[in-house]
């Protein structure tokens, strides 16, 4: 059984962390790195702590292509080891890991000159099936599980049957092959949620605002700085703080790294850039194919990813200098998007098309010697590094390598002796939902028509919740009214609220609308319009009154406000300005950074 996350159990696990006791390793940032970071520890049997500032997947992690791929355009970059590595998580990820939520996804490569674009694409993607597969071997366990189809090439007209909304001018053919997609702030929630069934603490809106130190030792001739040995973390919904001392801290704030390594020390450490990528959502009977594509554009790559009701198209890859919580979605970008994708679709995408936009920020490591808004050059691969002794930053990378990265802050943090004598084993680790999923999915099929569900209600339920769908059922047999859709968002079962609630550790309006339904971007008015029916099943759970009802519902109305005001708006300065009217209703404190 999986422990619960919930509001009770997250303030059990702040005063847990604060005991004499203290923590093996403390994890700061609940991303998809540092909840792998908080699994990896925990798995390995230390004493785990993680505090996310936010709720889950609140920054980049939720925010991101939703693609678990090796990184096709990274071969043209010659990132062979990169590529690798990212393939054998693919396989991981796609077989032992996260099946319920990694799908294997088609892609189609348009093609534009009939023999030397075919004969050089086909080279690359052929290179590709072939890192896959060796990858594949290197898995523990059942190897054919992680196996995608190999490439595939059509012709023109092949193409335009499987795809009719390409554009046929200049279509010469395609090529076919197969990435993963994922939702990423559900793999984020399951890597938490599996972190703390192996004893792990987790607590969101729990800020590190100052670290903990020893005394420094003196009298050499060279003075030892002092050792980090845990942090000073603040509960941001109740302002109480809790000195959480840990014999080591693992920074995994992304784009946020040099802001927490600067409670440690003066300038040093990793330095991270701040590149924005930009998505948008239009409805599924819009665009009329039956696989992705994958285009290359003048200044990055274009996906057009087909899910279950809707398409997202992304993405963009340009420098970002505002304020880090909250990037913005730009006029601009719009345009530019659909421009890209018009350039190869028939649809004709209008902004009126739109049903959702997103705006994340990707943590690159940052070359001394590159040039400003050179982003799209600049390497993923992942850095570990001790910013001050006890404490070491990890960034770089991207979400598909999060278990390599997580691996490897884990064993820099122990040091060789330890981390040889306790490795790393999540890579046998299925996550929450993962185990059993065959025998849920037979199961969730016999009993849907009982409840009126069709087929595309049991895919939707088993991508998200996999074998856990039995306990979505216990909480209809609790409560049969809600087997029943929400009225205002019918993809949505009222269960679903329930269990954002009772057994994902929602805290608040937006932790369900934007992290666990994900309404925020999948209807036209951001899931303004769900907010009654969401909050007639939460509020009974949460034991919210009147006035905090209304103070979440105001907030939430102030924040759509100034989304939608910033996509008015033509550059990011402007939109940053237009956000930034709408208060957080948790707002986050100032860091005590360290002078010296």
């Amino acid at each position: 059984m999986i422990p619960a996350t919930t509001a009770v159990s997250r303030l059990a696990a702040l005063r847990s962390m604060g005991d004499e006791e203290g923590l093996d390793l403390l994890v700061i940032g609940g991303g998809v790195t540092g909840a792998g970071v908080a699994l990896d520890a925990a798995t390995r049997g230390l004493r785990t702590g993680i505090v996310e500032m936010q709720d889950w997947a609140s920054g980049t992690s939720g925010r991101s292509s939703k693609l678990v791929h090796g990184g096709m355009r990274y071969l043209y970059n010659l990132d062979f080891a990169l590529v690798q590595e990212a393939l054998r998580e693919r396989g991981l990820l796609l077989s032992t890991i996260a099946p319920h939520l990694v799908r294997a996804q088609p892609f189609l490569w348009p093609l534009r000159t009939p023999v030397v674009e075919r004969s050089y694409s086909a080279l690359g993607v052929g290179l590709y099936d072939a890192m896959s597969a060796l990858g594949n071997l290197t898995l523990p366990g059942d190897r054919g599980a992680a196996a995608v189809p190999t490439q595939k090439h059509y012709s023109r007209k092949q193409t335009l049957e499987r795809f009719p909304d390409l554009r046929p001018e200049h279509l010469t053919g395609s090529i076919r092959f197969y990435d993963a997609r994922v939702d990423d702030a559900r793999l984020v929630l399951g890597l938490v949620r599996t972190a703390v069934s192996y004893g792990a603490l987790a607590a969101t809106r729990a800020q590190a605002t100052e670290l903990l130190r020893e005394e420094a030792r003196r009298g050499s001739a060279t003075d030892e700085p002092a050792r980090v040995v845990g942090a000073v973390v603040t509960d941001l919904e109740t302002g109480e703080t809790h000195h959480v001392r840990a014999k080591h801290v693992v920074n995994a704030t992304g784009v946020w790294t040099e802001e927490v390594e600067s409670l440690a020390r003066e300038g040093g450490g990793l330095q991270v850039l701040a590149s924005k990528g930009v998505h948008l959502v239009v409805p599924r009977d819009r665009i009329r194919g039956d696989a992705g594509l994958f285009l290359r554009t003048e200044k990055s790559v274009l996906f057009v990813i087909p899910w279950q009701h809707y398409w997202v198209i992304g993405t963009t890859d340009t420098p970002w200098n505002g304020p880090l919580r909250h990037p913005i979605t730009t006029r601009t970008d719009i345009e530019y998007v659909l421009e890209q994708a018009n350039k190869v679709l028939a649809s004709d995408l209008t902004a009126d098309d739109i049903i959702g936009t997103w705006a994340g920020l990707r943590p690159l490591l940052q070359p001394k010697d590159s040039a400003p808004g050179e982003s799209a050059k600049i390497s993923r691969e992942h850095t570990v590094a001790e910013v001050a002794p006890g404490m070491v930053s990890i960034a770089g990378g991207k979400l598909t390598t999060y278990r390599v990265m997580a691996r490897d802050a884990v064993d820099f943090a122990l040091g060789p002796e330890k981390a040889r004598r306790w490795p790393s084993i999540t890579e046998k680790i299925p996550l929450v939902g993962a185990v059993g999923l065959e025998a849920a999915g037979r199961y969730l099929a016999r009993v849907a028509p009982g409840y009126g569900w069709d087929a595309d209600r049991v895919e939707h339920l088993l991508s998200r919740y996999g074998s856990e769908v039995g306990t979505l059922i216990d909480l209809i047999e609790e409560d049969p009214s809600l087997a029943a859709p929400l009225p205002s968002a019918p993809v949505y079962l009222g269960a679903e609220v329930a269990f954002a609630v009772r057994y994902e550790g929602s805290l608040h309006l937006e932790d369900i609308l934007l992290h666990r339904l994900r309404i925020d971007h999948e209807q036209r008015d951001r899931g303004l319009g769900a907010v009654a029916d969401v909050l007639a099943i939460a509020v009974p759970l949460l034991g919210w009154d009147a006035d905090r009802q209304a103070a979440e519902v105001k907030a939430y109305e102030a924040r759509l406000a100034g989304i939608r005001a910033g996509e008015a708006e033509a550059d990011d300065e402007a939109a940053v300005a237009a956000r930034h009217t709408a208060e957080d209703l948790i707002p986050i404190r100032t860091l005590r950074r360290v002078n010296r």
